[in-house]
């Protein structure tokens, strides 16, 4: 009665692989990414404000220090 589950945020990603798969079994709806939707890759400086905050929220969420080695 264990379960995993991840996270994942697609964003510069290439999607044609996705055309292969049905993800988490939804075969009714699309993957998409960032890049897809603002129509645009992000910059070098725009993943890292990304991620930054990412790393915020979710340690807000889950109420986590993120230790970085």
């Amino acid at each position: 009665w264990v379960t995993l589950h991840g996270f994942s945020l697609n964003v510069n990603t290439d999607m044609r692989y996705f055309e292969y798969i049905i993800p988490c079994g939804i075969k009714d709806k699309q993957v998409t990414s960032l890049k897809r939707e603002l129509e645009r890759e992000l910059t070098p400086e725009e993943m890292e404000e990304l991620k930054a905050k990412i790393r915020k929220h979710f340690a807000d969420v889950f109420q986590a220090e993120l230790i970085y080695k």
